[in-house]
């Protein structure tokens, strides 16, 4: 077999239902968004992340929650990531936490 482009071997990792990683998953949120701080945690499918961002003055969770969503794009319509469970907070909100723990 001849190389093939990272694309084909990406599309080939998703056709053998491997797992996305926690590492791939964290790449695509801060590429999507600007990140204060970033923790991803999961199963492969089954996710967790805390996202500190100053996009998130002034929104509601529920708006916050649909601007991490957007840095997925397809992927959360096709299944490639399950389930994410969200906490996002701005970085004055974090700075709380953090002096609360």
């Amino acid at each position: 077999q001849g190389l093939r482009c990272t694309c084909c071997v990406r599309a080939t990792r998703f056709e053998a239902d491997l797992p996305m990683t926690a590492q791939e998953l964290h790449q695509i949120i801060a590429a999507g968004m600007r990140c204060d701080h970033l923790e991803v945690d999961g199963d492969g499918r089954h996710w967790q992340a805390l996202v500190v961002s100053p996009e998130f003055e002034g929104l509601r969770a529920i708006k916050r929650h649909q601007r991490v969503y957007a840095t997925l794009g397809a992927r959360i319509h096709t299944d490639e990531v399950h389930a994410l469970s969200i906490k996002a907070v701005t970085p004055a909100e974090w700075d709380e936490l953090q002096r609360s723990a």
